[in-house]
């Protein structure tokens, strides 16, 4: 019985959506309204399948590439593969003055 208990946390713990995920329909329409969609993963994760018209700026890059996001005003929505990379990708966005970026959780996630 204990080991499903612990089982069951690390199900939430690692398959949940985050808190900081935006729901389908506001990503939708984000997209539908040009906003600029980022694939946080890996280039390597990138080139295996990526959402249409998609540019891959990975993570441990954002604060590097910070000109290619365009003005801080800017529709961004952001993903990766489960959603915790592109949370921590809202996180230095917003740190930066960035105020129109959504975590769209994962690839699978997005409309």
């Amino acid at each position: 019985m204990f080991s499903i208990l612990i089982l069951g946390l690390i199900f939430q713990i690692f398959c949940a959506k985050t808190k900081e995920q935006a729901n389908k329909n506001q990503v939708g329409e984000w997209i539908s309204g040009n906003a600029l969609v980022v694939d946080v993963r890996t280039p390597q994760e990138f080139e295996s399948g990526h959402y249409t018209n998609a540019v891959n700026i990975p993570l441990d890059q954002i604060s590097s590439r910070l000109e290619e996001f365009g003005p801080s005003d800017r529709k961004i929505v952001l993903y990766c593969r489960s959603g915790r990379r592109s949370e921590e990708a809202l996180k230095t966005l917003r740190s930066k003055g960035y105020s129109n970026a959504i975590n769209a959780g994962g690839l699978t996630d997005l409309p």
